[in-house]
C-alpha cells in the first residue's frame, strides 16, 4: 500500500545507461534537494558563485520573427536519457540536427552545449544535475533556468515538454510568475503522465478518487489545491496537450500515476485556456509511465501539436 521507491527506480531508469562518475552522489543530491524545498534554506544555495560553462555555437536569427523555443523537461529520477528520443525524433521533424543541452544543478551553475538554432523554434534539452528532487525542488530549478535562458538567448515565450513530475512545476511556475513581465511564458505545454493530484500509494490509492460531474478530482491534495486556488492565473492564451497512460490492470494507473490524478488538471486549465486536448494511451506495452516518453505515437502526437510537423 506504499510508493515503491525501488520499482520506480528500476523502470525510471531502465533505459539509462549509468556512468556514475558524471553524477553527483545521492548525498549530494538529497541534501541539496532539502535545501531547495526549503524556502528560508535556499539562501544557502544562492551564496554560491555561479559557474556557466558555455560551449554553445549562437546561430543568427534567419528573420524578424519572435523565437519560440521548444524546451524539454524530465522529472523525478530522470535525466537527459528520458527526454532523448522527443528531442531526437523533433530534430529529424524539423530537418536540423542541432539543439541547445542545458544541465544545470541546485547550486546555480550552468553547463551549455550545442547551438542556439536561428529558426523560430530552437530545440532545448534541460536536465536537472541533482534529479532526486520534488515538486518544491524542481520548482526551484525552473525559477532560475527560465529567466537565465530567456535573458541570455532573447526571447520572451516558449513551449513546454514536461514528463512525471515536470508537468505541475511547469503549471505552477506560470502560475506564480503571471505577472513577471521580465519572466517567459508559456505559449503551449505538453505534458505526459503527469501527477497533478498524487502518485499512486503517496496521496493516491487507486480506484479510491474518483472525477465528479464537472471534472473535479473528490479528494484533492495541497498541490492540486494549489493550482486550483490559482487557476485564474493561468493565461488564456496558452495551448495544452495532456497525455496520460492507462496499463489496463486493476489499478487504472500507469504503474505509479493514476488516470484520475493525470486527468484532474482538465478541472483547474481547460475553462479557461486557448485550446485543452487530452489523450489516453493504453495497455501494458503502450502506456507505462516510462515507456510513454519514447512511445512513437506519443512522440507523433506531441509534434503535431507543437507544429513541428502536419
Amino acid at each position: 500500500m506504499f510508493f515503491n521507491t525501488k520499482k520506480y527506480k528500476e523502470e525510471a531508469e531502465k533505459n539509462r545507461k549509468l556512468n556514475l562518475a558524471e553524477e553527483p552522489s545521492k548525498f549530494n543530491m538529497i541534501s541539496l534537494a532539502i535545501l531547495a524545498t526549503i524556502a528560508p534554506l535556499r539562501i544557502f544555495l544562492r551564496l554560491h558563485k555561479r559557474k556557466i560553462e558555455d560551449n554553445v555555437t549562437v546561430e543568427n536569427k534567419r528573420g524578424s520573427f519572435e523565437q519560440v523555443p521548444i524546451i524539454y523537461f524530465h522529472g523525478f529520477r530522470g535525466g537527459d536519457y528520458t527526454t532523448q528520443m522527443m528531442v531526437k525524433q523533433a530534430l529529424a521533424d524539423k530537418g536540423d540536427p542541432h539543439f541547445l543541452k542545458v544541465t544545470a544543478d541546485l547550486w546555480g551553475n550552468f553547463k551549455l552545449e550545442g547551438t542556439w538554432t536561428g529558426d523560430k523554434n530552437p530545440i532545448v534539452q534541460v536536465v536537472f544535475r541533482q534529479r532526486i528532487v520534488g515538486v518544491y525542488a524542481i520548482d526551484y530549478y525552473l525559477r532560475f533556468i527560465l529567466p537565465f535562458l530567456a535573458k541570455r538567448y532573447h526571447f520572451t515565450h516558449y513551449s513546454a515538454v514536461a514528463h512525471s513530475l515536470a508537468c505541475p512545476c511547469i503549471v505552477r511556475t506560470e502560475m506564480r510568475k503571471y505577472r513577471k513581465k521580465n519572466f517567459p511564458h508559456l505559449a503551449k505545454c505538453a505534458f505526459i503522465a503527469g501527477p497533478f493530484d498524487g502518485v499512486t500509494y503517496m496521496g493516491d490509492i487507486p480506484n479510491v478518487n474518483e472525477l465528479n460531474s464537472s471534472g473535479r478530482p473528490t479528494v484533492m491534495n495541497l498541490h492540486y489545491l494549489y493550482l486550483m486556488l490559482r487557476r485564474k492565473h493561468f493565461n488564456s492564451n496558452i495551448s495544452v496537450l495532456n497525455i496520460y497512460g492507462n496499463v489496463l490492470d486493476n489499478t487504472n494507473s500507469d504503474k505509479f500515476i493514476s488516470v484520475i490524478s493525470a486527468k484532474s488538471i482538465r478541472y483547474i486549465l481547460a475553462p479557461n485556456v486557448k485550446s485543452y486536448h487530452e489523450v489516453e494511451i493504453r495497455g501494458k506495452k503502450y502506456a507505462e509511465h516510462s515507456w510513454m516518453h519514447d512511445n512513437p505515437l506519443v512522440i507523433n502526437i506531441i509534434d503535431k501539436f507543437i507544429g513541428l510537423k502536419d
